[in-house]
């Protein structure tokens, strides 16, 4: 038995849970931007919250550091999106 009778089931399936139009500009945009801005991003947060920490401000280094975290998921996010493309019915 060959795959073809699961296959409109599956572009069927897929129609139903395509991305929007706003999601789909967005991972196009995203996917234009090389992965390291973000990982420079993330490592330039945590220097200069570390200058902020040594000049004793702690406020303003706790503030920088928290960036850290979304920079590196936004990073991952661009990764998957050039990996994986953002949609299986609009390749």
């Amino acid at each position: 038995m060959t795959g073809t009778a699961t296959q409109p089931a599956k572009t069927e399936e897929a129609q139903k849970h395509s991305e929007g139009i706003v999601a789909r500009t967005i991972e196009q945009q995203t996917a234009k931007l090389p992965s390291d801005i973000f990982l420079w991003g993330a490592l330039g947060s945590i220097g200069v919250s570390l200058y902020f920490e040594l000049k004793g401000n702690p406020q303003k280094s706790r503030f920088v550091g928290q960036w850290v975290s979304p920079f590196l998921l936004l990073g991952v996010y661009n990764k998957l999106v050039k990996f994986a493309g953002s949609d299986r019915v609009n390749d």
